[in-house]
């Protein structure tokens, strides 16, 4: 397997180089809106540690990352009134990975409506801080 990246996109927002849309943070995990969501409140929850992948994510770190997951979909689905979920998790290329630091993808879904396709299209930047600050406001008590 490929060496852990360190400058890789996730990294560098967990070091605060590049700013994100953060729905959650505390010292071992940062959640944050993904800029090309496939769905309204599309949420990406990111351990602080360095892992490439589910194969290579300490066993501590990786049940840490899922009890914030959970948390953190509680919320989007309560914030963002959605009838269920997908949680995602891609590892390597060929299954999908593009962004080679662990990474769950929270994504509330809505009877009878798609996901979009991931084409690249970034989303406004009012739209997910408006969703971010929804999904805060779940995780806080008063969504």
């Amino acid at each position: 397997m490929t060496a852990y990246d360190h400058n890789n996109i996730f990294a560098r927002m967990i070091r605060g180089e590049i700013p994100a849309h953060k729905v959650y943070e505390d010292d071992s995990t940062l959640a944050f809106m993904d800029i090309m969501p496939r769905t309204d409140g599309h949420v990406l929850v990111v351990p602080k540690a360095p892992a490439r992948n589910i194969l290579d994510i300490a066993p501590d770190a990786l049940a840490d990352l899922m009890i914030k997951t959970q948390k953190i979909a509680i919320a989007a689905k309560q914030a963002m009134g959605a009838d269920g979920l997908t949680i995602q998790q891609f590892s390597e290329s060929a299954g999908g990975q593009v962004v080679f630091h662990i990474h769950m993808h929270i994504l509330p879904r809505f009877d009878g409506v798609a996901l979009k396709p991931h084409t690249g299209a970034m989303a406004e930047p009012s739209l997910l801080a408006e969703q971010a600050a929804r999904i805060r406001q779940a995780l806080n008590g008063a969504g």
